[in-house]
Formats: structure tokens, C-alpha cells, sequence
């Protein structure tokens, strides 16, 4: 071996060992900071850090029917997600699914449990294939089911279910399957999530993440593939036990699989030269360089839209002088901060929401049963509302609105004006064409809009007189 090819052997192990390590530390680096996010999101509240929800690009797909349709996002999702949602469809179509095995924060939580399963049991299992290839499949649905219902509901419709959510409140388990008793399945698949992933590495992203589905299936348009030459291999085998999802490497002329997530470790782990390269559109990528591209694009992109006031991931802050109705003060306002927001005196705001006069100013809307049992906070503001709505109605119109009916035994006490049409429907168990009638919703309204919502698609509809007419 000439001393020129010792140099350019040790200069490409180098290089390797470079782009191996930068790439975990982006992928620690990012589970770090969702991480973090979702602790202070738990401690401060949605109008101060993102929820889960806010940084998990395929909100923007949950949302873009009511979007699209409405002009308007689905509760908890905000013009950033959106912009996550475009700029990992455009990695997918540019470096097939990069986002997966370079960003990724859920991927990296798998991948660092799936190291420390090789330390404890050492080596990788792989699942037999006779079970791997029909539960491939699986994230398909799941994308599929989830889009639909999404679209269909207006909601966020698999968050209880929803691994990444259930982390994004492992500080406050109790209170979230207090909050929503489906949760507990998500906490759930959050176990087997990694459990499995100690096991057999990268387990969520094999078998049921939507995500890496929507961006497989992109990646089949993407320039960027990984190309294997026969006549260098010398079929070590090393590509494929370095590959966390399992593709028969060793056997590929190029690496076109959908299943592939572009983390390029079986590139880094190739002994020789050439064997096994990174193309983009036919041009040799180091695996360096293809990483250095990704997260530019990405974070470079993310920064243009926040410094340009296009990356919002929490609701936007009131403007000077704004106020709004007590019947919408948020659950992670303080007392205090309800009285600013409202541009009511503090004893006024005690007053409209019936908090009992202990409960100091500083504690939060949605924290005051925890000093006050009995004290509930979204009822509070439902009876707000109403009164509310009875102060705006004209000296001497007051009743019910003209057209409509009484309508004995129905319980309107349930619904909410955080509900969509649907779901306020399905809580009086009617079918839509009945509660469109029952509760005097325009046809031309679409059923994915929320009660309060309502108004916005058909000026004059007002939610609160209505419920209040047929109680």
C-alpha cells in the first residue's frame, strides 16, 4: 500500500468517525431541547413553551384540512408545525427519510436505548422475518387512520395514543390520564416503545411511526440513495449489522428501500473504500457533508421563518392594549395574569370566575382545585361565558332565538366550545343532520369546526345563546 493510499484510508476513517459522532450529537442535541421544551411546557404552560404536539412536524398534516378549508389550525398546532411539516416533506423528497435518521428526536431516544440493549445483552437481535415484513406495514395504517381521523374530527384525534405525546408528559403522568384516561394506552406504547428498542433498535420507526411512513413513501422520489459497488464489497456483512432497521445491504445494488432512514451508518461502517458510497443525484456524498446539507436546510430554514415571524409554536401574545373575554383566560394563566389579559381588577376576575378569596393571585387557572377541591375551572368559565353572552343581548330581547324550539330532556351541559361540531354531536349521541337542526348550525358550516369556532364561518351565530336557549 503506497503512502498516498495509507493517507486517504486514514484521512476517510477520520472523516467517518467525524460524521458518526455529529451525527448522535445532533440527535442528543435535539432530544435534548424537546426534552427541556416539554418540561417547562408542563411548568410554565402552553402561552410560554411548545406542547409535544407544537414541535411534531405531522400536526401540520392533522391540520392542513382545517387550514386548507377554514383558515384556521387545529387546537394546539401553530403556523411553525407547519413549516416543520413542508421542510421534512422536502428533505424526504431531497435525501429520502434524513429527517428520521438525522433529526429525529423520538429516533434518537430509540437509538440511545438501542445501544444500551447491545451493552446489557451484546449483540443486536433482529425480529424474524416471517413477523418483520407483515408488521412493516403497520405505520401505513396508522397514517392513514390518523389523517383521516384528524380530518374528519378537527382534532388532534391520536394524541392520547400517541408514544411521542405520552413522553412529552412523563413529568406528569398522573395529571395527563387524569386529564384524558385514554392517555394511559400512550404511556403504554411509550414502554413497549423502549422496551422494544433495547431489544431490536430503532422499534417505533419499523413498525409504527406514521412519520416515517409518509416520508418512506416520498423517498422513493429522492435523487439520494445509497449505491453499492460488487466488484469492491469484499461482503463483510458490516453494512448490515450496522443498519438499525435491517436491510439486507450486503445484497443491494442500491439501497431504494423505503425502510431506509439515511443515517448512512452502514456507509461508516464499510471497511472499504468505495464499496459503499452516498449518491445525490448521481454525485459521491460523504455522509459528513450529506449530514452538514440536512440539518442547514433544516435549522436555516427554521430560523428565516422565526426571524421573519413565521415559526409559531405558541399561541401569539396579546398585542398592547388587547384584552379578551374571561371565557377564554387559559388554564396556564396565573390569577394575576387573567386579570391583565381580561383588563379586569383582580377582585372582579376572583369575582366573574368564583375563586374562592384564598387562593393566592400567583396560582395557575388550572391549578386552583389543588388548593380549592371543589373548584372547577372549565365549568367557571362556561357559566362566564353565558353571562357574557347574556350582557351583549339588547334590553328587552332576551329569550330564545328566533326559530328555535324547546327541546325538553336534551343535556346541553356538556358541551363544550372547545368541541367540534362532530364531537358535540357524538356527546348527545345525534347524528349530524339532527344536531345541525337541534342547535341551529348553518348547513354550509363544516362539521370539523368547533362550537365557539362557528361564528367566524357563519357571521352572526352566536354558541353561547343558543346552548344558553336550550337549557
Amino acid at each position: 500500500m503506497s503512502l498516498n493510499t495509507k493517507l486517504d484510508t486514514k484521512t476517510s476513517f477520520n472523516l467517518n468517525k467525524v460524521a458518526k459522532w455529529l451525527r448522535m450529537l445532533v440527535l442528543i442535541g435535539i432530544l435534548g431541547l424537546v426534552t427541556y421544551e416539554s418540561i417547562m411546557h408542563q411548568v410554565l404552560g402552553g402561552g410560554k413553551s411548545p406542547s409535544a404536539h407544537a414541535l411534531c412536524p405531522l400536526g401540520g398534516l392533522e391540520s392542513l384540512y382545517t387550514l386548507l378549508f377554514m383558515g384556521s389550525y387545529i387546537q394546539k398546532i401553530y403556523s411553525g408545525t407547519v413549516v416543520m411539516l413542508v421542510l421534512t416533506v422536502v428533505l424526504a423528497l431531497l435525501f429520502r427519510r434524513s429527517f428520521c435518521g438525522l433529526l429525529c428526536p423520538f429516533g434518537a431516544l430509540q437509538e440511545l436505548f438501542a445501544r444500551l440493549g447491545i451493552k446489557l445483552f451484546k449483540k443486536r437481535r433482529v425480529v424474524p422475518q416471517v413477523i418483520d415484513r407483515p408488521l412493516r406495514y403497520l405505520k401505513y395504517f396508522i397514517l392513514i387512520l390518523m389523517v383521516g381521523m384528524a380530518w374528519y374530527y378537527g382534532t388532534l384525534w391520536i394524541s392520547p395514543y400517541d408514544p411521542y405525546v405520552a413522553y412529552g408528559h412523563i413529568t406528569t403522568i398522573p395529571e395527563a390520564i387524569e386529564e384524558d384516561p385514554k392517555a394511559i394506552i400512550g404511556f403504554i406504547l411509550l414502554g413497549i416503545t423502549v422496551v422494544g428498542s433495547l431489544i431490536y433498535d430503532r422499534f417505533f420507526c419499523k413498525y409504527l411511526c406514521p412519520a416515517g411512513a409518509l416520508y418512506g413513501i416520498l423517498g422513493k422520489f429522492s435523487p439520494t440513495k445509497v449505491v453499492r459497488n460488487d466488484n469492491l464489497c469484499i461482503n463483510c456483512k458490516k453494512c448490515n449489522k450496522a443498519c438499525p432497521v435491517n436491510i439486507d445491504v450486503e445484497k443491494a445494488v442500491k439501497v431504494t428501500d423505503a425502510e431506509c432512514i439515511s443515517c448512512n451508518e452502514c456507509v461508516l461502517a464499510c471497511p472499504k473504500k468505495g464499496a459503499l458510497e452516498v449518491k445525490v443525484a448521481h454525485k459521491v456524498s460523504h455522509p459528513l457533508l450529506t449530514l452538514a446539507m440536512v440539518a442547514g436546510l433544516f435549522f436555516g430554514t427554521v430560523l428565516v421563518a422565526d426571524a421573519t415571524g413565521n415559526f409559531q409554536t405558541i399561541p401569539a401574545p396579546l398585542k398592547e392594549g388587547e384584552t379578551i373575554p374571561v371565557s377564554e383566560v387559559k388554564g396556564y394563566y396565573t390569577i394575576e395574569e387573567a386579570a391583565l389579559a381580561t383588563g379586569l381588577s383582580l377582585p372582579e376576575v376572583y369575582e366573574r370566575l368564583e375563586i374562592p378569596e384564598h387562593v393566592s393571585k400567583l396560582t395557575k387557572m388550572n391549578e386552583i382545585s389543588g388548593e380549592a377541591p371543589d373548584y372547577d375551572f372549565d365549568a367557571a368559565k362556561e357559566k362566564a361565558e353565558l353571562e357574557e353572552s347574556a350582557a351583549a343581548v339588547p334590553e328587552g330581547t332576551e329569550g330564545e332565538p328566533e326559530g328555535s324550539k324547546e327541546e325538553p330532556g336534551v343535556d346541553v351541559s356538556g358541551i363544550k366550545g372547545s368541541m367540534t361540531i362532530r364531537e358535540a354531536a357524538e356527546g348527545l349521541k345525534m347524528d349530524l343532520t339532527e344536531f345541525y337542526q337541534f342547535f341551529e348550525i348553518p348547513e354550509g358550516v363544516p362539521a370539523q369546526t368547533q362550537m365557539k369556532s362557528i361564528e367566524m364561518v357563519s357571521p352572526g351565530y352566536s354558541f353561547s345563546q343558543v346552548k344558553e336557549s336550550k337549557q
